[in-house]
């Protein structure tokens, strides 16, 4: 019979949730405040000059794309740091001899990362509100859809900080990839608006399905199928279970 150590992955989830919020500023606030300046800047100014895009206006448009920007790098940054410290000082021998398994580690530690993107979500949207006016046309739709972008980001997190061996390798998958693959996918327009070959090659790229699909629970609009979206989140969130189990069954990088 399979036990389940409840106090166990509860033990981890409340470390690892304390850790980010000692860091609130730079966890935190920070994402808040640069996304404040995007409001500003894109929202405000550069929006009163914008056309309403499929009859949103377009501080409002880009508010679902700003989101995914800050929830991707944080929530794997949070994610990847919280794993690859017990790796760096050599604590995480403690763990893999603690009475916990793969779902309790797995709970504790995506369960805090995505706990902490939820939070900055919520401060994010009442944030918006000082500079534009938006409504959210599906909001359960909306807080499930962050929710499974969250948690397979905080996974895809957590096989990052066992991958990586030095503090600089953290940040070349959120630095170098998701931010400019954000940016380029349909965060600030939208891609069918794009002429010819590039919004072909825009729909190559994996994160503008993902910010579709927020747009779509936030104004009922989207560039691709809503289930295309839900398709791609959910296959990605499966791949990455699946990674992390085969890295617990083998031990890779954990027991090095």
């Amino acid at each position: 019979m399979i036990s389940f150590n409840a106090r166990g992955a509860w033990s981890i989830y409340q470390r690892e949730l304390m850790r980010a919020m000692r860091t609130a500023f730079q966890s935190i606030l920070s994402p808040v405040l640069t996304t404040s300046l995007y409001f500003v800047v894109f929202g405000s100014v550069i929006g009163g000059r914008m056309e309403p895009i499929d009859g949103v206006d377009y501080g409002a448009f880009i508010i679902p794309g700003l989101l995914m920007l800050t929830l991707l790098g944080e929530t794997t940054n949070n994610s990847s740091f919280g794993i690859y410290m017990p790796r760096f000082t050599g604590t995480i021998y403690e763990l893999l001899s603690a009475p916990v398994g793969v779902t309790e580690t797995l709970l504790g530690f995506v369960g805090a990362a995505a706990t902490k993107g939820l939070i900055l979500a919520a401060i994010i949207l009442g944030t918006a509100t000082l500079f534009v006016d938006y409504t959210i046309v599906h909001p359960f739709a909306a807080i499930g859809y962050i929710m499974l972008v969250t948690a397979s980001f905080s996974l895809f997190g957590f096989i990052l900080g066992i991958w990586a061996d030095s503090f600089e390798k953290l940040g070349i998958i959120p630095l170098l990839i998701l931010t400019p693959l954000t940016f380029l996918g349909g965060t600030f327009y939208s891609i069918d608006d794009l002429p010819g070959i590039w919004s072909t090659l825009a729909f190559a790229n994996p994160i503008a399905f993902l910010v579709s699909g927020l747009r779509w629970t936030f104004y009922g609009i989207s560039d691709v199928s809503i289930w295309v979206s839900l398709g791609l989140t959910f296959g990605f969130l499966a791949f990455c279970v699946g990674v992390i189990a085969y890295i617990f069954k083998t031990g890779w990088r954990l027991r090095e």
